[in-house]
């Protein structure tokens, strides 16, 4: 299968992950339960702005036909 060499990042899910990892980095949990709850808490506090990017970006990558400029 042919793939672009440069594709646009329209894998949404990995800037929904970076935000969470920025939280929640340097806390250690002392187990899987305290670990989910400091996710949680970090979930809650994902600015805004990054949610109400991802249509743009997704639209983006719609209209680049899934190529980069």
């Amino acid at each position: 299968m042919e793939w672009p060499s440069q594709s646009p990042d329209i894998n949404l899910i990995e800037h929904l992950w970076e935000e969470l990892e920025k939280c929640v980095s340097g806390i250690r949990a002392r187990n899987a339960d305290q670990k989910l709850s400091q996710l949680q808490t970090a979930w809650v506090q994902i600015p805004q702005s990054v949610l109400t990017n991802l249509p743009r970006r997704c639209q983006a990558g719609i209209d680049s036909r899934g190529f980069a400029d």
